[in-house]
């Protein structure tokens, strides 16, 4: 850790569909906290704004970042890249800020093999059952099934993952979701141990993946 009052990186992942975007910016209306707009080739969706919810740029613009060695991660995820400005996120943590992230177990793993002075929490989301997923990616991409029977697809492969977090939540509602995590934030802050548990969080896995 800097000698430095810094920021802490708080990184926030779960299978699409599992409501990790909606909590970030719930996390980001606190002052102390603010959120790493990653770039994306992928097309924003009809609530989305460039430079608000992505950077929205080309696949040349993209592989360019990554060739300038600009992005602290990045990840190919349903086709689309996904990546974080390593420069703006260092930026925003010596200033003390804490930055939020909203990216997939790659982008994830990415970041720690960095080993940046700077504390990182890392928290896997998981949805109450299949079936709420499942109706939630169709309200969310109803205009295209593919996309929905691809996610689906993906997400038993991505759910496998939560045991390389610091700590798992399962998002039943929103609101108690959003106070456990802000819970485990403040202990972080705190420098405090983190504990939930694993043996009911691996049985919910293993129903979800049925």
């Amino acid at each position: 850790m800097s000698l430095r009052k810094d920021g802490i990186m708080i990184v926030l992942s779960s299978p699409s569909g599992a409501g990790k975007t909606t909590l970030v910016k719930l996390l980001s209306k606190n002052k102390n906290n603010s959120i790493s707009v990653s770039y994306t080739t992928r097309k924003p969706r009809v609530s989305e704004k460039n430079k608000i919810d992505y950077f929205f740029v080309s696949q040349n613009n993209f592989e360019s970042l990554i060739k300038k060695n600009s992005l602290l991660e990045y990840a190919k995820v349903f086709n689309n890249y996904y990546g974080t400005s390593k420069k703006k996120v260092i930026g925003k943590l010596k200033k003390g800020k804490n930055v939020l992230f909203d990216i997939d177990w790659q982008g994830t793993e990415k970041i720690k093999k960095k080993k940046l002075n700077f504390n990182l929490l890392t928290i896997f989301i998981l949805p109450p059952s299949k079936k709420i997923l499942f109706k939630r990616l169709s309200n969310r991409d109803m205009k295209d099934k593919l996309i929905v029977g691809e996610r689906m697809k993906q997400f038993e492969k991505d759910v496998l993952h939560w045991r390389k977090y610091n700590y798992v939540v399962v998002n039943n509602k929103l609101r108690s979701c959003f106070l456990k995590i802000s819970k485990v934030i403040e202990l972080k802050l705190k420098n405090k141990k983190i504990n939930f548990n694993k043996n009911i969080i691996r049985d919910h896995v293993k129903k979800l993946t049925i």
